[in-house]
């Protein structure tokens, strides 16, 4: 890792053999200060992520259905909207289970239109991300399980600024 690089980390594990997995993706900046750049993408990224989550507690509070395509769509507007559609080139997000990419619901209106409703018991991971070919890349994961009392998101505090290392 060299200065001014950007560091994407994605971790994913479960607690023993057969568990629930969780899978999450933090950003790192390897300097004093990130360029307005990457600062920007970073912001539109983490702003996508915020706008999934903030449709999933709506329609939770609402009472309103919610499909994995309709997430998908409120994150991919926070990006297009800011000019970067064209580098967010994969769905917003995945099932998971016991499988790390689980056989429920994928928050995706990219590579497929996944139309089943988010019902309580799914989890799912909220991953928007953009990458800009031969510059940088970033992306903000995280885990959403669909509870008995509405969607419940880990970490419970998302990341909210690039690391410095």
């Amino acid at each position: 890792l060299a200065a001014g690089e950007v560091m994407l980390l994605d971790l994913w594990a479960g607690v023993s053999l057969g568990s629930v997995f969780a899978d999450q993706t933090w950003m790192g900046f390897a300097g004093r200060e990130p360029s307005t750049e990457v600062r920007g993408a970073w912001d539109v990224v983490r702003g996508a992520r915020d706008a999934a989550v903030a449709l999933l507690r709506e329609r939770w509070k609402n009472k309103q259905p919610v499909t994995g395509a309709a997430v998908d769509d409120a994150a991919r507007a926070v990006i297009r909207a800011a000019g970067l559609g064209e580098y967010f080139v994969h769905r917003t997000g995945h099932s998971i289970d016991r499988e790390l990419h689980g056989s429920g619901p994928h928050i995706d209106n990219f590579e497929t239109a996944d139309e089943r409703t988010l019902i309580p018991g799914v989890g799912f991971s909220v991953e928007p991300g953009v990458y800009l070919p031969g510059r940088f890349g970033v992306r903000s994961e995280i885990n959403v399980y669909m509870g008995e009392s509405g969607p419940e998101v880990t970490p419970r505090q998302p990341q909210q600024e690039l690391l410095l290392v």
